[in-house]
């Protein structure tokens, strides 16, 4: 046997086992979110206070409709207020915003980040004020008018510190951002409702999730980096504290309309999930000691290969290995089936239409162009960071 094909032998071996490993993830996780029998949340007793936060980056499009349907509440407007961190913003974007009532902050950060932004908040709130729940937004979020109430009623009935709400695409209008608002989806079914129905953390997506304000006005200092959400997602979980998830309070976000965004935000999620990992791997021996589950599946989730590169690999894999050996590119086609049967099973009845059609079976291709275009990104930041 030759040492060419060794090497392709192992090769193939070692990306089946990792594909297969996150393939085996998603299928439990999917089934269990079909199970998930949440039924209506009951009215809560008591009324918290709200601070609203909404770190705004050159958002000059939509930061004011956050804005608006965040202040249009029916939830009675003494018991909350709002606080825009405008970043970078034109001029006449903060002229309009501080025409609302909201405290407005207009930071001209040199290296601007998420958790700059939401720390100057923090640091810039009134003292006489007492605040129960910190809601943390993204410009080009949409709210409904029940949003705060429903949040009340939901921590009430949760008992935690943090819960983190259904976001949704409110566009649909290209290929691309049909496919992110499956992926969203997907999200919600595999790491928010199939998590919570087998009694396990969900995972939080930096936008739409409440957290009790003084657990947040702790940890927030705690961040320093660009992927905050990640770090207050790892703090949650070291405290052993459960992070719950409800279908029924939903966020519109908008997606991404075309194939260089989907890949600069895939390529900066990939990112995040490795360093991610790299910061927490440590903990995960005393974990499996005290049988903190959460902590657990947070570590093993960071450790799976990202779907985007998980899908791709599986595509190149199939269409090179035939032309090596047939016979190796036959379990790459069952794995494909698979793994496409269990993203459908995640993926909602309302998107299943004739854009999803079309979006779903276009998606391995885009993915394997946004590997190749992730690798590109990744290697010319190798070069810049080389040449400084």
């Amino acid at each position: 046997m030759s040492i060419g094909w060794i090497v392709i032998n192992i090769i193939d071996i070692i990306l089946f086992a990792i594909v297969s490993l996150t393939v085996a993830y998603l299928t439990v996780f999917s089934i269990a979110a079909l199970f998930n029998r949440r039924t209506g949340v009951p009215a809560a007793k008591h009324q918290n206070r709200f601070i609203i936060l909404i770190p705004a980056y050159k958002q000059d499009k939509s930061i004011e409709q956050t804005v608006k349907t965040a202040l249009g509440q029916t939830y009675p407007q003494r018991l909350f207020d709002i606080t825009v961190i405008s970043d970078h913003q034109k001029e006449i974007t903060n002229f309009h915003l501080a025409q609302y009532p909201i405290t407005l902050l207009t930071p001209n950060f040199a290296s601007s980040t998420k958790a700059k932004s939401l720390q100057l908040a923090i640091n810039n709130l009134p003292q006489f004020k007492i605040y129960d729940i910190a809601i943390v937004l993204d410009a080009g979020s949409v709210v409904e008018p029940e949003f705060l109430q429903q949040m009340n009623d939901a921590f009430e009935t949760a008992g935690t510190k943090a819960i983190q709400a259904h976001r949704l695409s409110k566009n649909r209008d290209t290929a691309i951002a049909n496919l992110d608002a499956i992926f969203e989806e997907i999200n919600n079914s595999v790491f928010r409702r199939g998590h919570i129905t087998l009694g396990i953390s969900a995972a939080i997506s930096g936008s739409g999730i409440a957290y009790d304000f003084k657990w947040f006005k702790e940890n927030i200092m705690k961040t320093n980096t660009g992927w905050e959400d990640k770090e207050l997602e790892a703090l949650l979980m070291r405290q052993h504290i459960y992070v719950d998830y409800f279908d029924h309070i939903h966020v519109y976000d908008e997606k991404t309309r075309q194939s260089a965004d989907f890949n600069k935000q895939r390529g900066r999620w990939a990112s995040t999930q490795l360093r991610s990992l790299f910061s927490n791997a440590r903990y995960l021996p005393a974990a499996i000691l005290k049988k903190r589950y959460d902590l657990i599946d947070k570590i093993i989730q960071w450790m799976l290969i990202p779907r985007t590169i998980m899908v791709a690999v599986m595509v190149l894999m199939s269409i090179v290995l035939p032309f090596i050996y047939l016979t190796l590119a036959v379990k790459w086609w069952i794995m494909f089936a698979v793994t496409m049967l269990v993203l459908a099973i995640a993926t909602p009845d309302y998107l299943v239409d004739d854009k999803w059609d079309k979006s779903f079976f276009k998606a391995p291709f885009i993915m394997l162009v946004s590997l190749l275009n992730i690798t590109k990104m990744i290697r010319r930041k190798k070069n810049f960071e080389n040449r400084n």
